[in-house]
């Protein structure tokens, strides 16, 4: 993609995104909400956030295990 290309959809009616508030949202996101990207194959072993939170809360216990063993 070139720098200056748009990756907005040519069908995209560009007349009705007019009006938006830039950072509408920014400080609602920084006061609580940690959007993380999974890749595909990740995310399709989860069905839901709790899942995620669940497998890694998990994975932070064996590993504190394994650390504790270890010394």
């Amino acid at each position: 993609m070139k720098k200056n290309e748009s990756t907005l959809r040519h069908e995209y009616d560009l007349t009705r995104l007019k009006g938006g508030v830039r950072g509408k949202y920014t400080i609602r996101y920084k006061a609580g909400n940690n959007l993380i990207h999974l890749d595909p194959d990740v995310a399709k072993v989860f069905e839901s956030d709790k899942s995620v939170n669940e497998a890694l809360r998990s994975l932070i216990k064996l590993a504190k295990t394994q650390m504790a063993h270890s010394r």
